[in-house]
């Protein structure tokens, strides 16, 4: 009898030890997927704001052509000169204001 007693004993403790290492490995398998979650909206950040950044350069390079077709024909006239950094700080300032 004493015998059986300590066999149930036994299978109950390897019970609880297996279900803590199922609920450690449980733990461990959703942090991993939300680690792999944070990289891939890190990435997706990162792309954007590289778009982000070759719109505003785009930008800056229409403002500079149509600046350029505006200059004055007279040397001595005082040029009305539109810097594209000042609209690319602008931009970014605006797009970042709306988040």
């Amino acid at each position: 009898m004493q015998a059986v007693k300590e066999k149930l004993q036994d299978m109950n403790a390897m019970r609880k030890v297996k279900a803590e290492a199922k609920a450690e490995e449980q733990a461990e398998k959703d942090l991993a997927k939300t680690r792999m979650d944070v990289a891939h909206e890190v990435r997706l950040a990162k792309e954007a704001e590289a778009t982000m950044e070759l719109h505003v350069a785009r930008a800056g390079q229409k403002i500079e052509r149509e600046a350029a077709k505006h200059e004055p024909m007279h040397p001595n006239a005082t040029p009305n000169i539109v810097d594209p950094a000042d609209h690319c700080v602008l931009a970014a300032e605006n797009n970042t204001s709306l988040n």
